[in-house]
């Protein structure tokens, strides 16, 4: 064959190469895509809804009745900066009949504009749309907003483009959990608040409390996370892109991030992801797993994750609880990470991808947990990399429920439910009738109508039920109450199980306020707690213990000598550290021989050495 034709042949091969990678013109009809896709043996996904009743959908809850609020965004990517209003919806979608799609639809809201996130509670939806973040009520349940949106907080910055806050998501102990990017380099604060009183952060894990209004940032770092859930001993976890996908939440944290500096220079060191591998193959750059062919499908398709679910249902295998699932962009796929204990933190293994969707459009963004146990998923449908400045195809949008077999059809009415009932839900396996419980006794108790007997029968769960899950929940739904006190969180700190002692360390110090008797246990403590995680609480304690306490709690933490190796402790530790060093050398020079843990000695004659200059 002579060169031209081998030419020929080769551009041919290529070209045939390129249109077979290209995708289609236009994604698989909506009740037509579902059939394409594989799961393990047992499970099934229908269309819940699709376009036209559908578009973009970037957010999605459920409410006390099971039924779905789904956040439409048609202003991506380009974020309205001007304070007019948008084409962004909130929609209601009930399936009455339980047949797994819907049969109502409802427009909550209308003409918004910036919107990527919803949770729905105390009388309304909470929305994040930068530079805000929204309280839109509905004083008379009559599923249609009542007037504007309410600025709770702003400052986030909208140059962010993707990287734009998001994720809200109610926390075990009662706060609105969620989540920034590396790009957004914010200001919060509440509307009003002058610039050197607002908390900076880009990217991370922030809070918000309802009912006092406080706004605090838990954790600092990664790149994008765009997911957040925990698991039954309450340990939270967020999904992020780039870097490794999965992180930890603790308070103080700060974990490594795809580029920039900490907030804090004098870190040193940052935590890192529990994950022991990456979604792409290794000894290649991330941008090589676009598409999530070849090498990189066995691996799990690629770098871009959205979304966090971590089952905690009752319609799936047991198999499946405890374990975290997660939308890969590149792999057009769900991956699935099987976590366990280790040292002060955790161990996320790489499970078997749990759904592979065989079609280029598919986009997951959402994953969310129903009271039959099913699971709702997203599908934002489009051909962008992971996000698209250039196109982005308003016209469509899919949202499919996947169960084992056939769900049981459930039609709560919580709001309804009186308080020994929300009470004993507390107990119940499927963790959706649990947080919605727990979310609306802080509400009665929010609003003083709590009845006499619910927390005396939220402490006997707390006493006397054998299981250390129940145990908690009961713990937390106290604590979201506003019913624990000294008495009863110092008892806790003896408890014998160190997830329930864990916790009344962090709770005890949820305020910033604990009490003298409390530091001063926490102090002793430290000396003697056995279990890594527990001292891993007390070491996160250290920024929030009152500031005659910060310097013995500090000591007592660094003179252990259990945690040399551990990946979390000793930077956690320092984190607290660091900035009583800055105001008391001379006190930090006295502390040096006494420090057992490498790591912290190192930092801290860094630290002495730069401040001695």
């Amino acid at each position: 064959m002579t060169l031209p034709a081998l030419r020929v042949l080769a551009l041919s091969l290529v070209e045939g190469l390129a249109l077979q990678a290209a995708p289609p013109d236009a994604p698989r009809p909506p009740k037509e895509a579902a059939k394409h896709f594989e799961m393990p043996e047992g499970f099934r996904a229908l269309l819940f809804a699709g376009e036209p009743d559908v578009v973009q959908p970037i957010g999605i809850t459920t409410d006390d009745r099971g039924r779905l609020w789904v956040v439409e965004t048609q202003t991506y990517p380009t974020w309205i900066t001007d304070g007019k209003p948008g084409h962004d919806r909130i929609l209601i979608f009930e399936d009455s009949d339980g047949d797994g799609s819907f049969d109502s639809r409802k427009v909550f809201a209308g003409n918004l504009a910036n919107l990527s996130g919803i949770e729905v509670g105390f009388g309304g939806a909470w929305l994040t749309a930068a530079p805000n973040l929204l309280f839109l009520p509905d004083r008379n349940g009559d599923d249609v907003a009542d007037g504007p949106p309410e600025v709770v907080l702003d400052g986030w910055d909208l140059k962010a483009k993707h990287n734009v806050i998001n994720g809200p998501k109610w926390g075990p102990d009662g706060w609105l959990y969620g989540m920034n990017g590396i790009l957004s380099n914010s200001r919060v604060g509440k509307p009003g608040t002058p610039p050197e009183e607002r908390v900076f952060m880009n990217c991370g894990v922030w809070r918000f409390h309802p009912v006092t209004r406080a706004f605090e940032v838990v954790a600092h770092g990664t790149t994008n996370p765009w997911g957040l859930d925990y698991d039954d001993w309450g340990r939270m976890f967020i999904t992020n892109c780039v870097i490794k996908h999965l992180w930890t939440v603790v308070p103080g944290a700060r974990f490594q991030r795809m580029f920039g500096q900490d907030t804090n220079p004098h870190a040193y060191g940052l935590m890192e992801s529990p994950a022991d591998h990456i979604h792409w193959a290794t000894g290649t750059a991330w941008t090589d797993s676009r598409g999530g062919k070849g090498a990189h499908d066995g691996a799990g398709g690629g770098h871009a994750h959205v979304g966090a679910l971590v089952y905690l249902g009752d319609n799936w295998p047991d198999a499946y609880r405890n374990t975290l699932f997660t939308h890969n962009l590149h792999g057009n796929r769900i991956s699935n990470d099987l976590l366990e204990p280790k040292g002060s933190g955790m161990l996320a293994r790489h499970g078997r991808d749990f759904l592979h969707a065989n079609d280029p459009w598919f986009r997951g963004l959402e994953l969310v947990c129903g009271p039959d146990g099913g699971v709702f998923i997203t599908d934002w449908s489009d051909t962008g990399e992971c996000h698209d400045y250039d196109h982005c195809d308003r016209s469509n949008g899919r949202i499919y429920k996947i169960t084992y077999g056939k769900a049981t059809p459930q039609h709560p009415d919580l709001a309804a439910a009186s308080d020994e009932a929300l009470v004993k839900l507390q107990l119940h396996k499927n963790d959706w009738w649990v947080r919605h419980a727990r979310r609306l006794l802080q509400e009665r108790a929010a609003a003083g109508k709590l009845a006499p007997t619910t927390v005396p029968a939220l402490a006997a769960i707390l006493r006397e039920n054998p299981d250390a899950t129940r145990k908690l929940r009961a713990l937390w739904t106290l604590h979201a109450a506003g019913a624990l006190d000294e008495k009863l969180l110092l008892e806790l700190l003896g408890h014998a199980d160190p997830h329930v002692r864990g916790w009344a360390v962090r709770l005890s110090v949820d305020t910033c306020k604990p009490t003298e008797a409390l530091a001063s246990r926490l102090v002793d403590l430290a000396a003697t707690e056995p279990a890594a995680p527990v001292r891993l609480e007390l070491a996160s304690a250290v920024q929030r213990v009152p500031p005659a306490f910060q310097w013995p709690l500090a000591e007592r933490l660094a003179a252990r000598v259990e945690d040399p190796e551990d990946v979390n402790l000793p930077l956690l530790l320092w984190y607290g550290l660091e900035p009583l060093v800055a105001a008391d050398k001379d006190r930090a020079v006295t502390l040096l021989p006494k420090v057992k843990i490498p790591a912290v000695r190192q930092f801290l004659t860094r630290r002495i050495a730069a401040l001695s200059k």
